[in-house]
């Protein structure tokens, strides 16, 4: 969507628990299970600094809160972390539990990370006290110097698993050449949480929420971003930014794809000063949407979310959410143009990375990921996407479309003038489909013509908000659908019958 209605937005503070549980204090005989266990692991290392993590397990009674202590030994500092309150003196570090994880019962885990920085051999801690109890007694303790990912909940395990997805003609296909269609909902919330300093999601990503998605026979899950908050940039409080709200995206895609889902991670909003025709700010930070994606941060964005996502193809990236360059320029060709190549483009007033600049920065990682590129007019007009299609080495390149029912394109006349001769050569993904009405007679018209063509679409959005202000499937995070939503879920359900 160009506008989610931020004033009805429920503002959700803190970032995505990494896991669920947490310690306890009791001393246990010789021999004896211990009463915590603590697993300290570095997960990135760098000159002056490195990522580090701690997992504490609860093998005693329940706890209502928790405070971890231990002491570095080469002039390790603190400087940021995250799911817990961290601090330190002289060399003890104190991680202390956040207001929403900190009941956990006999046997349940919690896991919190953190930054530091370092001059030495950044030995690791030997001794982990939890709520004044040594943990680990009568076992060894469980330093792991380099692991090569951060810690985070396993999540349940479905039996499914979501495909790694290619381009075979105008489908995409899994390892085995199955056709795959992509159905399901936008989780909004990334991408406008962070930049108004209020959180990360907005509302639950936990794991029942996202079963909640899972059970309307959803197969993809579409995940807005911000690109000034994945790279940390200043204007972003570092709560909710950098590291944290890369940790947090990751846990939400291992989430998804947990319940076999396929995951699309979006950027929505980004950096670059607009304000001219249909402008949504006039801010130049990522708080709104821009008619295109910028030179200045764009490409590193991508270049950072494709080496994140990489070796996990069924990870879908979708490069800008919805292009509106027509806006701004005085022709046509001149939009297409700028879609495409972007550079110094009419009627904005920033450098602009083109849809090939995003391609190249994607695969410059060796990334094979789908990549999905929207057209002009947010995304709804795909009339010469064809003629200005970008060039991917792997061929691994779909088109995006986005169509509500008072959009220009949306009536079947424009979808088979327009959006037919598309499908007919490459995968296309409808992946915004809504409407406004609190109905979904509209969106029945969509699903139809897309089913009919085997083709895929996504529903916008999980979040609670007032349908009458922009089109919400949910009223409650347990998937309690709105007349709209109902639409949408009792569709896909009757897909399998």
């Amino acid at each position: 969507m160009r506008h989610p209605p931020r004033s009805v937005l429920l503002a959700v503070a803190g970032t995505v628990a990494l896991v669920a549980g947490a310690l306890l204090p009791v001393v246990t005989a010789q021999g004896a299970v211990p009463a915590c266990t603590v697993e300290y692991s570095v997960t990135g290392q760098w000159a002056a600094g490195f990522q580090g993590a701690v997992k504490i397990t609860n093998n005693a009674a329940a706890l209502s809160s928790w405070n971890l202590t231990f002491d570095f030994a080469d002039g390790q500092k603190v400087t940021q972390g995250w799911s817990a309150k961290w601090s330190q003196s002289g060399t003890t570090v104190t991680a202390a539990n956040e207001s929403w994880n900190g009941s956990l019962g006999t046997g349940a885990s919690v896991s919190a990370g953190f930054i530091a920085s370092t001059s030495k051999t950044n030995a690791a801690p030997t001794t982990f006290k939890l709520n004044g109890t040594t943990c680990n007694a009568g076992s060894d303790p469980t330093p792991t110097p380099t692991p090569t990912t951060p810690p985070t909940t396993d999540p349940p395990d479905t039996g499914d698993e979501p495909p790694a997805l290619h381009v075979l003609g105008n489908k995409l296909v899994d390892a085995g050449g199955n056709t795959r269609r992509l159905l399901g909902v936008n989780r909004s919330g990334g991408e406008f949480m962070c930049v108004q300093g209020r959180g990360i999601w907005d509302g639950p990503v936990d794991d029942a929420s996202v079963e909640a998605i899972a059970d309307w026979n959803v197969d993809t899950v579409r995940i807005p971003l911000n690109e000034e908050c994945w790279l940390g940039l200043s204007n972003i409080d570092s709560a909710y930014g950098g590291t944290n709200y890369v940790n947090a995206v990751k846990e939400l895609v291992t989430r998804v794809e947990a319940h076999g889902m396929t995951p699309i991670v979006e950027l929505h909003w980004n950096y670059g000063q607009y304000t001219g025709n249909s402008a949504g700010c006039s801010d130049v930070h990522a708080s709104c949407q821009k008619p295109m994606p910028d030179m200045q941060y764009t490409p590193s964005f991508w270049t950072s979310v494709a080496n994140t996502f990489k070796n996990d193809q069924a990870v879908v990236f979708d490069l800008f959410n919805e292009p509106y360059p027509d806006r701004a320029t005085s022709t046509t060709t001149q939009a297409w143009q700028c879609w495409r190549d972007g550079g110094t483009c009419p009627g904005i007033g920033y450098e602009v990375a083109g849809m090939q600049d995003l391609v190249d920065s994607v695969r410059a990682t060796g990334a094979r990921n789908v990549i999905l590129a929207g057209g002009l007019a947010y995304s709804n007009d795909l009339s010469q996407w064809l003629t200005y299609k970008p060039t991917d080495p792997t061929g691994n390149l779909a088109a995006a479309y986005h169509v509500y029912n008072f959009n220009t394109c949306a009536n079947e006349s424009c979808w088979n003038s327009t959006l037919a001769p598309v499908a007919a050569q490459v995968p296309l993904v409808a992946g915004e489909i809504g409407e406004n009405t609190c109905s979904h007679g509209f969106v029945d018209q969509v699903m139809k013509w897309f089913d009919d063509r085997g083709l895929s679409y996504l529903g916008w959005t999980w979040n609670t908000w007032d349908c009458s202000t922009g089109p919400s499937l949910i009223s409650g995070y347990d998937g309690t659908p709105t007349a709209y939503g109902a639409g949408l879920r009792d569709h896909l359900r009757a897909l399998d019958g």
